[in-house]
């Protein structure tokens, strides 16, 4: 079995030959064999509760705890639960991180776009951003409702086709026209606009909304603020109707 000098631990487990010395002091490494001349060796157990030691160090617990830990039955489930908990809060850590670079690039390449930007653009980028999401959630949401009309449809014209009765279809226009009418209005009272111009947020009229020219992400409005009329991107409005 291999035996290690206070060095070679230390280099081992990537802390100073003080930082050994103080655990043994402390009384929670203490070496498994001394030479006649006093030199302290330490085995292959002593090198893996040095490694865990230097872990909970990591965690930052303090020697007390630590010497409470190592002291337990079996020491190994008290690790493995902290080992556990660690690698949940660095990988939430980690998504946090990789979701912050992501609205430093969106952003990035919002600014790239832009002949000239100012606080105002910049805000509109970040609000863009925001809302993202919780429009993409909203959309789906509309979608899965729209699918048992859509299977009606289909439903109503196969039947008409087939048994030459055509009375279910006129059942789901009926349905259909109510459905786009309510969903309509339920997308539009949680959607609001950005006016390109005078930067403001507004939402426009149900009348104008639902007529109005558009791409996946905007709308040609009459800003309610400047009364500029183009194009306005559409971000998230809230919960209000």
């Amino acid at each position: 079995m291999s035996k290690y000098t206070t060095g070679e631990l230390a280099k081992l487990c990537g802390v100073t030959v003080r930082t050994v010395q103080y655990y043994d002091a402390r009384g929670i490494l203490a070496p498994s064999e001394l030479t006649e001349g006093g030199r302290r060796l330490y085995s292959e157990d002593d090198l893996r509760r040095m490694k865990v030691i230097c872990f909970l160090r990591e965690l930052d617990l303090p020697i007390d705890a630590i010497s409470k830990i190592l002291c337990e039955e079996h020491p190994e489930k008290v690790v493995s639960l902290l080992i556990e908990q660690q690698e949940h809060a660095l990988s939430k850590e980690l998504s946090e991180k990789q979701e912050k670079l992501e609205k430093l690039r969106e952003l990035k390449n919002g600014l790239k776009n832009r002949e000239a930007f100012s606080v105002e653009s910049i805000g509109d980028i970040a609000v863009i951003m925001e809302s993202r999401k919780k429009l993409k959630k909203m959309r789906l949401t509309m979608l899965l409702t729209g699918l048992p009309v859509t299977a009606l449809q289909w439903f109503s014209i196969i039947f008409w086709i087939v048994k030459g009765v055509w009375w279910p279809f006129a059942v789901w226009a009926a349905v259909a026209i109510v459905w786009g009418v309510l969903i309509s209005r339920y997308y539009f009272n949680h959607v609001k606009y950005i006016c390109p111009e005078c930067h403001g947020v507004f939402r426009p009229a149900f009348k104008e909304a639902f007529f109005a020219n558009h791409t996946p992400t905007a709308r040609k409005l009459t800003c309610t603020a400047c009364g500029r009329r183009g194009f306005c991107v559409e971000v998230w409005g809230g919960d209000e109707a």
